[in-house]
């Protein structure tokens, strides 16, 4: 269902970082939580998980909608990357590789252990996939399966075929989205635990990025943002550098040092998005998946 809305009028965009006249636009909804959407450029369409109804869904630039997959393990986040779409599976507790319509596990265990339960991803221009392990599928039934946190914390991986796993950021309670800066010399990570469970609730985490390969290391992490607005899920990073964030009422846009520059509010609590073509960004929230023209494009 294409819906133009009206602007809305606690529109926060000093910087001009919108198009002229830009207004949210429902592009498909029916789902029951919209999560890891990922344009797909050469088929036109928008892909995303509706992981309590475990499937996975597209939508075209003309509003419709279908079914790409169901019963899919209660996927999540997803990138381009390796020949196809990489992404994280909850109930497999694994990173896939969805090719050729085949769908193979590349990862699913830290040494013996198994993840807790794969949210998000980043795919690195050298082919590495860096991903978040919070236990979110295997502490709700609706995503993902009951199980134990088998390696005894909640880390950031590194993975590559050439180098295997290793954790590359232990000092996060619940981390959640992922991205890098333009120029790779930065990890960004949403830190979504609450205050009990970290000094630094809801925020944008920030680390340095040093090393090549099964060398890289992110170091020195640090609180960029602290989110007034429900919780940071699911980040996109312009090509300027800029950091757009879900919030539980909208987006909102942090530069590369931590100031809000900008507020899209939303009708649904927004869980994830990304960058499409011409400058669209493209909005998971709740039951429904909206889109905005901005003045710039991914990173």
């Amino acid at each position: 269902m294409h819906r133009r809305m009206a602007a809305p009028t606690d529109l926060h965009d000093p910087h001009g970082l919108l198009a002229p006249g830009a207004s949210l636009e429902r592009m498909a909804t029916g789902a029951s939580w919209s999560e890891g959407p990922l344009w797909m450029p050469d088929e036109r369409e928008l892909r995303w998980s509706d992981i309590h109804g475990d499937r996975i869904l597209a939508v075209d630039e003309a509003g419709r909608m279908r079914v790409h997959r169901e019963g899919v393990e209660f996927t999540n986040g997803r990138a381009l990357g390796l020949g196809g779409v990489v992404q994280c599976s909850h109930g497999r507790r694994a990173i896939e590789l969805e090719r050729g319509g085949e769908v193979t596990v590349l990862v699913d265990r830290f040494g013996e252990a198994r993840f807790n339960s794969p949210n998000d991803l980043a795919v690195h221009p050298d082919g590495s996939v860096w991903f978040t392990d919070p236990p979110y599928g295997i502490e709700k039934p609706e995503e993902g399966h009951p199980g134990d946190e088998e390696y005894g914390g909640r880390f950031v991986f590194r993975w590559s075929e050439a180098d295997g796993v290793r954790a590359v950021v232990t000092d996060l309670a619940r981390p959640n989205g992922i991205a890098f800066s333009p120029d790779l010399a930065t990890l960004y990570v949403t830190e979504s635990a609450g205050e009990d469970e970290t000094p630094a609730p809801n925020s944008i985490r920030a680390y340095r990025l040093e090393g090549e390969g099964a060398d890289a290391r992110a170091l020195e992490g640090r609180q960029l943002f602290a989110m007034d607005d429900g919780t940071p899920d699911g980040i996109a990073v312009d090509a300027e550098g800029r950091i757009w964030s879900s919030g539980a009422s909208g987006v909102h846009v942090i530069s590369a040092a931590g100031e809000r520059l900008a507020r899209v509010p939303v009708p649904e609590t927004v869980a994830n998005l990304c960058f499409g073509d011409d400058g669209w960004l493209w909005i998971a929230a709740t039951t429904s998946v909206y889109r905005i023209r901005t003045r710039t494009r991914g990173a």
